[in-house]
Parts: structure tokens; sequence; C-alpha cells
């Protein structure tokens, strides 16, 4: 049974698919956070190399941080924020 997840599009993130604010992303139960960057990438391909650098693109699960190289499981209804790095003076 697919599950339906929020995704918040932030800055850069947002400029890279198309100045998306907000998705309902459809996955398979049983999904994690890899396969919803694998999905939003073919989605949004010039969001790609973003989404796929962990190390530049953070994921908020339900508003706490996922830290880099950390993969959980997605439940039905959960909102994913992209966070890329945020410069300023």
């Amino acid at each position: 049974m697919p599950i339906t997840l929020k995704v918040l599009f932030f800055a850069s993130a947002r400029e890279l698919a198309g100045n998306v604010t907000n998705s309902k992303i459809q996955l398979n139960d049983g999904a994690d956070t890899k396969v919803l960057r694998e999905r939003l990438a073919e989605k949004y391909p010039k969001l790609a190399p973003l989404i796929m650098d962990e190390d530049n693109l953070t994921l908020a699960l339900n508003e706490e941080y996922i830290p880099s190289g950390e993969v959980l499981p997605l439940n039905d209804g959960d909102t994913v924020a992209l966070i890329p790095p945020i410069s300023g003076g």
C-alpha cells in the first residue's frame, strides 16, 4: 500500500525544483529517506545533483533534522523538508 508524504522545498532546492514550495509524493510502504531522495531526483532532474549530495542537502523529517548519512523509514503522512546550505553575511 502506498504512503503519501508532504515535501517542502527551501531556498536553492525550491529554485531547482521550478519554484515549487511543496509537493505530495507517493512511495511504496516501507520506503525510506534514500528512496525519497532517488524519487525526487527522478521527478526534478535539475534538483538531482543537490538532492543526492547528503553533505550539502539536509533533510528534516517531521521537523527533526536527519544527520548526514542516516537513512530513516518513512510513514504515511510524514513531512520532509529539503534544506540546502544557507549562505549569508
